[in-house]
Parts: structure tokens; C-alpha cells; sequence
């Protein structure tokens, strides 16, 4: 089994919403970009929650749209074995630094954790949080959950609040 390793962090310092995924998959890494592979509805999810469609952009202006509505994306994951793209073949994983982050990003007021893993993964990572952060857990937007877009999406909703316009 492969080790593998995540992303760095899309960010800037005055960010209002952290994005956190697990690890991304083998299309993603290949790829060196978030959410790569065709059948990830991320970017479409995210899109409709903030009320722009960011799916059909270039990567680069995706990530342009997000720093401009204060938005940061990371991983709870930062490196672990897993043979394909799974969250559930995950082994040993060794978990980025999610505490600084938030130390650096003292703005940040909602955090919301795409997919089940993350979620875990992220509320431990945390802890108590600070008062006033709210954590939100997110439907996976990967292909491997078949629940229909429109009801991850209706999740999805709950991050616009938190989303410069």
C-alpha cells in the first residue's frame, strides 16, 4: 500500500470558513489540485452554496473565488497509506496541523468537514473549539456517496452564511 500525501493548504489570513476534506484521491494528487477527478461534485456544491458556479472555471480561478469570499480548503489528513481513493482503505495517517492553522486564522467562523472521515478526524484534531466557531459536518461530495445532489446540496446550504459576498 502506497503513502501518500496531501496538499497544502489554499488559504489567506483573513479566511471566515475553513473547507476540510479527508485526503484527496489518487486523481486529485496526480493532478496536484483539489477535487480533480470529473465525478467529484465539490466544486458544484460548493458553488451552489455561495451562490456562483465555480465548477466549469479554471482551476486557478477557482481558487481565486474562494481567497476572494475568505475561504480556505485543507485536509485533516496530511500523509497515509491507502491503496486507491477510498477514505475508508486510510491507514496510518498522520494528521496536519489543523490547531495552528486556526491560530493563524483567527477570522475563521465556521468550519465545515466534507464527508464523514473528516469529520472525525477534524473534531478531534480540534477539540473544544473557541466560542463562537461552528462546526458543520458536510455530506461527502465524493462519487462514492450516492446520495442525490440535491440533498447534499441542501447540506451544503449551511455553509453560505458564512461566506463573504
Amino acid at each position: 500500500m502506497a503513502v501518500k500525501f496531501g496538499l497544502p493548504p489554499i488559504v489567506r489570513s483573513d479566511a471566515q470558513l475553513l473547507v476540510l476534506g479527508s485526503l484527496p484521491g489518487d486523481a486529485s494528487l496526480a493532478d496536484g489540485r483539489y477535487y480533480a477527478h470529473p465525478t467529484n461534485q465539490f466544486w458544484r456544491l460548493l458553488g451552489a452554496a455561495i451562490g456562483e458556479e465555480l465548477h466549469p472555471l479554471p482551476y486557478e480561478e477557482r481558487l481565486d473565488r474562494l481567497r476572494e469570499r475568505r475561504i480556505a480548503l485543507w485536509d485533516v489528513i496530511a500523509s497515509a497509506s491507502r491503496s486507491g481513493s477510498l477514505d475508508q482503505a486510510i491507514r496510518d495517517a498522520e494528521h496536519n496541523r489543523i490547531d495552528q492553522l486556526l491560530r493563524d486564522l483567527s477570522n475563521v467562523a465556521a468550519i465545515a468537514f466534507n464527508g464523514s472521515t473528516a469529520a472525525s478526524a477534524g473534531r478531534r484534531l480540534i477539540g473544544e473549539p473557541r466560542a463562537g466557531l461552528v462546526l458543520i459536518d458536510l455530506p461527502s461530495s465524493s462519487a462514492a456517496n450516492t446520495r442525490p445532489f440535491a440533498e447534499k446540496s441542501k447540506a451544503w446550504a449551511a455553509i453560505g452564511q458564512f461566506v463573504r459576498r
